[in-house]
């Protein structure tokens, strides 16, 4: 197990690619630092399933990221996975919406990022890794604060790539396209009844129109990604924006 003695801190971790992502570092021997939303029961399981501990912070706020890395201590693998969307069309899109977005899908990782390198630098040797999107290399209409924010993330990336490239320190992102996620199946049934189609024509017509694929990238292959990226022989990988989108930024 590769990753015994690394503390590993993901971010957004008690569902969908966060958790997928902390299942594959604690299966490795990382020592896992859990934080995100849930029902307490829930997260206890996790944190005995992982053998990891949660950290419940508001990423939206700088002093809530401050917290975050107080409470997590000094780690070697940083996963900024957290974020939010938000679907209208620019001249009704919510401020409040905006701002939040923004600050959670973006500022947050330059919070986490500023508070871990310090250690990383020291040791000289660290891993960043920053959940980004398809809709970081394209865009889609009405989600003007999502695409912004992704865009920015793969900037600010590749600038922390740069700036500790000599230091044993990588920072790259993985830019998945559609995810299968509870929440992704959540939305099948309403979007069903909403344009009058059936659940297939639903997951080919709508969700995974863009997919050349025509398949959902699973949780777990976008832990296997990450886990790869920490390894020994991806300690020359940096500032790279490693797409799984099924080819959909391939065209």
């Amino acid at each position: 197990m590769f990753l015994s003695g690394k503390r590993a801190l993901v971010t957004g971790s008690t569902s969908g690619i966060g958790l997928a992502v902390a299942r594959a570092f604690a299966a490795q021997g990382a020592d896992v630092i859990l934080t995100g939303f849930g029902e307490e029961a829930e997260i206890v399981q996790l944190c005995a399933e992982l053998g990891a501990r949660h950290v419940a912070a508001d990423l939206i706020t700088a002093a809530g990221c401050e917290h975050l890395m107080a409470e997590a201590g000094p780690v070697d693998i940083l996963v900024n996975n957290a974020g939010m969307q938000h679907v209208a069309p620019v001249e009704e899109f919510s401020i409040a919406k905006w701002d939040a977005i923004i600050a959670l899908n973006l500022t947050a990782a330059f919070h986490t990022t500023r508070l871990a390198v310090g250690h990383m630098r020291a040791q000289g040797w660290g891993r960043i890794i920053n959940t980004a999107s398809a809709h970081s290399k394209t865009a889609s209409p009405f989600k003007s604060a999502y695409n912004a924010s992704k865009h920015g993330l793969d900037g600010f990336t590749k600038t922390i790539a740069l700036e500790l490239a000599q230091s044993g320190v990588t920072a790259n992102c993985i830019s998945p396209g559609y995810v299968w996620t509870p929440l992704i199946e959540g939305q099948i049934p309403a979007t069903m009844k909403a344009r009058g189609l059936t659940r297939d024509q639903v997951i080919n017509d709508v969700l995974l129109a863009k997919q050349p694929t025509k398949k959902f990238v699973q949780p777990d292959e976008v832990g296997a990604l990450a886990t790869f990226l920490c390894r020994p022989e991806a300690g020359n990988v940096t500032g790279a924006n490693w797409s799984i989108d099924g080819g959909w930024t391939a065209e």
